[in-house]
């Protein structure tokens, strides 16, 4: 394959497609064509959708990036067949008997699951909660994150849509080893049974926002492997 690998990104909970705003000019300015799904957490099967028509909008190869609950989005749409490289950021990865919840049942909980509420059919993380959320950020951008992010269907993470995109695709994932909101060793051991290229980095979850030259790098190796 010759020219740009396309970039595609998934967003997880409590965030939209604006939380990889600090890595898409600069890969646009690199050459690559980007796009950020904007789904909006009513179902796994609804967002995986949107996922892949993200896909369909750019040409291939991809490299599809998936950040926490996107993580499940990514290994689910990644079975597209223009994709060829999956980036995990402190993210899900369920195999194919599994959910998002049963994935995170393995470990212990985080701190960041005593500070939401259910309201409406909907899970809302509690002003309370933020610091486990994106506690390494400033005070005025951890408002900001609490104040944008799309709120996700009380049951998402007991939704179940087939694919397993990480057991026949190239995987790297980066692992957040101060993470209050998915558990590290999840992350750890995700990427171990995925024999993922592994990274990690001293950041709570959101190390695209708070150490976001890190994850670049990450990217573009994953970039790199398509455009040979």
């Amino acid at each position: 394959m010759t020219g740009k690998a396309s970039i595609v990104f998934a967003h997880g909970l409590w965030a939209d497609g604006s939380c990889f705003g600090r890595l898409i000019p600069t890969l646009q300015a690199e050459g690559h064509a980007v796009i950020s799904s904007q789904h909006g957490l009513d179902s796994l099967e609804g967002d995986v959708a949107c996922v892949t028509r993200a896909i369909d909008r750019v040409p291939g190869p991809v490299v599809l990036v998936g950040h926490s609950y996107g993580g499940t989005l990514i290994t689910k749409a990644g079975v597209h067949d223009r994709v060829g490289a999956l980036v995990y950021i402190a993210a899900l990865a369920p195999d194919e008997d599994e959910t998002s919840q049963g994935q995170q049942e393995k470990f212990a909980g985080t701190p960041v699951f005593k500070n939401i509420e259910v309201a409406d059919g909907r899970l809302w993380l509690l002003e309370s909660g933020i610091g486990d959320f994106c506690g390494d950020l400033p005070e005025v951008e951890q408002k900001l994150v609490l104040a944008t992010g799309a709120v996700p269907v009380a049951d998402l993470f007991t939704q179940q849509v087939p694919g397993t995109a990480w057991r026949t695709k190239p995987s790297w994932y980066i692992v957040a080893n101060d993470d209050r909101t998915v558990n590290p060793e999840l992350e750890r051991a995700a990427a171990e049974r995925m024999g993922a290229k592994t990274y990690a980095v001293d950041s709570s979850h959101v190390p695209m926002l708070s150490h976001p030259g890190f994850v670049l790098d990450v990217i573009r190796d994953a970039a790199r492997s398509l455009e040979a």
